[in-house]
């Protein structure tokens, strides 16, 4: 398992998991990525951290961890579509990671790390961009299926 994150500016951090991942080992991840990225992003004071409702976001040693390190994040509706546009980069890293053919966990961890660092900048602005047009989307569609 691992998480990452970006931003209209490029790919931050990537961290791989090893094991379980619960509400203690995310708030772990996020006190040792998050900011490096945002400053590595050039963000401004305005980020918003957007998660999903998964139980380890939401809990409460969390939600105060999230609000102690003074973390934004987006609010998100219970029982919505993922729309997390995290979720492309997903499927551009498991894409490229395959082609490689990892043949053991060492090779498979560092092949994700090199091709989360190849991420265009471009291809982040173009996902962020389009975001908003995705949202309407779906609303119209009142959830259901859209073109995203």
């Amino acid at each position: 398992m691992v998480w990452g994150c970006f931003a209209a500016s490029g790919p931050g951090r990537l961290a791989v998991i090893d094991g379980t991942m619960n509400s203690t080992v995310y708030q772990k991840i996020l006190k040792e990525n998050v900011r490096h990225s945002v400053r590595q992003l050039k963000l401004k004071r305005s980020w918003v951290l957007q998660q999903d409702n998964d139980p380890k976001h939401t809990s409460k040693s969390t939600s105060e961890c999230l609000k102690k390190n003074k973390m934004k994040t987006l609010e998100w509706p219970s029982q919505s579509p993922d729309l997390n546009p995290i979720e492309m980069l997903w499927h551009d890293l498991k894409k490229a990671v395959h082609a490689r053919k990892p043949s053991n966990k060492a090779e498979l961890q560092q092949f994700c790390k090199d091709e989360w660092a190849k991420i265009p900048p471009e291809r982040c602005k173009r996902l962020i961009a389009s975001y908003r047009k995705c949202l309407i989307a779906v609303i119209a569609a009142k959830g259901g299926p859209t073109s995203y």
